[in-house]
């Protein structure tokens, strides 16, 4: 198997490509650039020295309409020379020595002077180099044509940049775009996902950054898989606990016109109750899903136990059951909505008082001793001598129900491992996470 590349990587060699693609056109620009500054400052210097010969007389001969044509004035720079032999000036070509007022020859260096009032007034800049013999030169050139060489340049340098620099933003976006072309496609396998029917996205992606996302995305579509399959399931158990009663109630009433009797009216009411308790539980877990979207905080589980129980005293009396609740002296505190307990611990009794014999004991336990919280219901009755209890009777769309609530709350629903001389047991157990009892 083939390692995998990076998406960093991807996109580096994209970016890195544009710029030097960039960078060549930038040197290409440049080196073009060079090339014309160097032959055209070449010419000016030639342009300068011409001038400089023939100073001050026949300077204009330089101007002609054939000479301005064919060299640049930007790059032919005015210069000036002074020369002294054994500290006597031998030579002034634009007489300067007098608007100096230079008595004696300068010392050698770099200096920048500034003349009076004239033709040639202004600042200029003056290099004095001296030679054994006792002969120095003294070169002045005129600051405002350095000024304006200066300019120029600048707008030669700056002018391949500023071209360079719309190509290169041209550039860097194909680049990005093209290196974030996995991610779009990958946002377009997401969007074209069916998770009603399970689709998942195919693992084998080029780069390892998309691992991780993939992974999510799947474990969420097989999430939502799973959800869907329970709605299913959830949604056939009550049609058929609703069939069932539903269809005796039919039968019952066409019976009932033919010949009516006090056994038959009975059992269209016990046939109406039983309906009415599914569509009940129906309604319950609506709202209690319905309250846990804005529930926050903690639930005292054996405040909500002993309110639970207190309801179904009368019920439990009437069959001659005993209700009893086992909890530790202190509260017990869950991260778990009340409302949701409420219901799962009253399908529980409710289920235990209706489908245990006369004379039951029920019991409901509430431990937080092993690690995890548990609360449980028991009962001593063995349900038709240990037979399955009819789908019609309820039984299993209550379970359906409070192991529906306990996914909700964090939980699960266990059973088994009723203790003597308890004979059934469903517990709802959550982990340790969840208990925030101090």
């Amino acid at each position: 198997m083939t390692a995998r590349s990076t998406l960093a990587r991807y996109l580096l060699a994209w970016s890195a490509a544009a710029l030097v693609l960039v960078w060549l056109l930038l040197a290409l620009a440049a080196w073009s650039s060079g090339r014309h500054e160097a032959k055209e400052i070449t010419d000016g210097k030639l342009i300068s020295v011409a001038r400089l010969l023939l100073a001050p007389q026949d300077q204009t001969s330089l101007d002609t309409p054939e000479n301005l044509v064919s060299h640049r004035r930007d790059y032919a720079l005015e210069l000036a020379v002074l020369r002294w032999s054994h500290g006597q000036l031998v030579e002034d070509t634009h007489g300067f020595a007098a608007a100096l007022d230079l008595q004696a020859p300068p010392p050698p260096g770099l200096s920048s002077v500034r003349l009076g009032p004239g033709d040639r007034s202004g600042e200029w800049r003056m290099y004095v180099a001296a030679a054994p013999d006792d002969r120095r030169v003294a070169v002045l050139v005129d600051m405002e044509d350095r000024h304006r060489l200066n300019q120029e340049l600048g707008r030669q340098v700056l002018l391949p940049v500023l071209v360079v620099l719309p190509l290169f933003m041209l550039a860097l976006w194909w680049a990005i775009r093209r290196g974030l072309r996995p991610l779009g496609q990958l946002s377009e396998q997401v969007q074209s996902l069916n998770t009603v029917v399970g689709q998942r996205l195919d693992t084998a992606h080029r780069h390892q950054e998309f691992a991780s996302t993939v992974s999510a995305i799947n474990g969420l579509v097989d999430a939502l898989q799973a959800q869907v399959q329970r709605e299913r399931a959830f949604a056939s158990d009550v049609a058929h606990e609703l069939r069932t009663p539903l269809a005796s109630i039919a039968l019952g009433a066409r019976a009932a016109r033919k010949a009516p009797s006090a056994d038959l009216l009975q059992r269209l009411e016990d046939d109406a109750l039983r309906a009415g308790r599914i569509l009940q539980q129906l309604l319950d877990l609506a709202r209690a899903q319905r309250d846990q979207a804005g529930s926050t905080g903690t639930t005292d589980v054996r405040e909500v136990a002993s309110s639970v129980i207190e309801e179904h005293v009368p019920k439990a009396y009437e069959q001659d059951q005993e209700l009893a609740l086992q909890a530790p002296e202190h509260a017990v505190h869950l991260a778990a909505p009340r409302t949701l307990l409420e219901l799962a611990l009253r399908n529980l009794i409710d289920n235990a008082i209706r489908h245990t014999p006369v004379g039951t004991q029920i019991r409901v336990d509430i431990d937080d001793t092993a690690g995890c919280t548990t609360v449980s219901v028991s009962d001593d009755g063995r349900r038709d001598h240990g037979k399955a209890v009819p789908a019609s009777d309820g039984l299993g769309l209550g379970l359906r129900l409070v192991d529906r609530l306990a996914q909700h709350m964090g939980a699960r629903l266990e059973q088994g491992g009723a203790q003597a001389p308890m004979t059934t047991r469903y517990a709802l157990i959550w982990p340790a996470t969840h208990n925030t009892t101090p």
